[in-house]
């Protein structure tokens, strides 16, 4: 063999040791480097680490006119539903900073269903009645509070239906018609 051959060869040894260091590097990102490691007994299996997101939690202001998002860390989970569940959950708990919570305390969500025509229906408890403060604005700052935390970190949900105790319910303090599903209302947010 001439030198040039063993040039050309060389040449391709490198470009495929490069390749195969290109590629392992590769599979780092898709979350391999970082997996948890299985150490039950057997062969060894990588599982991923629970996916986080930060969701978008639409509370009032602590004057009761508008209402503000703020930034929670929260589980994923692997459905819409999932997803939904958590989110609802994070609201019933309240805002973290300065914000003024929107579901009366003790209300829980019972249900949590997404149908095909992307309407989530939400079951609350009958809490979110009975401890209702009440008022036009106070029912509007609820509603939209559940609404645009749900359809704005949720694409696979466009409208929010609100259930009580399994029913459906004329109110939730009597004033606002929630028979209906309730599309995002950007207006309530500042």
């Amino acid at each position: 063999m001439t030198i040039r051959r063993y040039g050309v060869m060389i040449a391709v040894l490198a470009l495929c040791i490069a390749t195969a260091g290109l590629l392992a590097y590769g599979y780092k990102g898709f979350g391999l480097a970082e997996a948890e490691i299985d150490t039950d007994a057997g062969p060894r299996r990588y599982l991923p680490k629970p996916a986080k997101a930060r969701a978008h939690l639409y509370f009032s202001d602590v004057d009761h006119t508008f209402l503000t998002s703020e930034y929670c860390p929260l589980g994923l989970g692997d459905t819409v539903v999932q997803r939904a569940s958590n989110i609802i959950d994070a609201l019933i708990e309240g805002p973290k900073g300065r914000l003024a919570p929107t579901i009366p305390s003790g209300t829980k969500a019972l249900a949590v269903y997404v149908t095909e025509n992307r309407v989530c229906y939400i079951d609350f408890s009958r809490a979110i009645t009975e401890n209702h403060p009440g008022g036009v604005f106070s029912e509007l700052l609820t509603i939209f509070s559940v609404v645009n935390t749900l359809a704005l970190n949720i694409p696979e949900i466009e409208a929010v239906k609100i259930l009580i105790e399994g029913r459906e319910a004329k109110t939730l303090a009597g004033h606002i018609d929630i028979r209906f599903p309730f599309r995002p209302n950007m207006l309530m947010i500042r």
